[in-house]
């Protein structure tokens, strides 16, 4: 049997340096980087709608977008810092202020702009091609900071998990609007909120799926 001094020397010997992962905010940064390439991307491949310079001098769309879009950017640095172990949970906190902008304004365009959902006037081809917006946006996102996260998920999973996937909701929120014409505010919240119903879900599975 080997002696306690010779197993602690022997494991030493083994011992790799251990690479620190990047600050927070520099890795927060890093997937803001990786969404904004998918846009671009996307852009590229769809094109955008042919009414969103005339929408986004519009103060309710202009504003929504833009409360999403800082929703996904503040919930990512949160997902990043409160993974870190010893960091305060009150992170988590973070992009709730956004977070209220973005649904409060979508809830006045609800209000003050409804417009009646006509089935009839949605295609099935159009449907088909917001669903691919919805998962080509998503999907990435979704894996980047699975992989990003992949060292430290464990440590505070449903903590992570959820400003994770509220990261990824808002900007795929963000990003539906730049690309479809979609003015029935049910298919928004349908959208907005279906999408985050959903990314919240597979985060909430994942890190039991992790811890178990």
């Amino acid at each position: 049997m080997i002696a306690t001094q010779d197993l602690i020397g022997s494991l030493a010997a083994n011992l790799r340096p251990v690479r620190r992962l990047s600050p927070p905010l520099l890795r927060a940064a890093g997937w803001l980087g990786l969404a904004v390439i998918v846009l671009v991307l996307l852009s590229i491949v769809q094109g955008t709608r042919s009414d969103l310079l005339q929408r986004l001098r519009e103060p309710g769309f202009a504003i929504s977008i833009a409360a999403a879009a800082l929703t996904g950017a503040l919930a990512a640095l949160a997902a990043f810092a409160v993974s870190v172990p010893g960091r305060s949970r009150l992170w988590m906190l973070l992009p709730l202020p956004a977070l209220a902008v973005w649904l409060g304004s979508v809830g006045a365009q609800c209000l003050t702009h409804w417009v009646p959902l006509d089935t009839g006037s949605i295609g099935l081809a159009e449907t088909a091609r917001c669903f691919a917006t919805l998962v080509l946006t998503s999907l990435p996102l979704s894996l980047a900071m699975l992989i990003m996260q992949r060292h430290v998920v464990v440590l505070r999973s449903v903590s992570t998990m959820l400003m994770g996937s509220l990261a990824v909701a808002a900007v795929t929120a963000a990003a539906l609007p730049l690309f479809h014409a979609f003015d029935a505010t049910l298919m928004i919240l349908i959208w907005n909120f279906g999408t985050g119903a959903l990314i919240l879900a597979v985060g909430v599975f994942a890190s039991w799926r992790l811890t178990s």
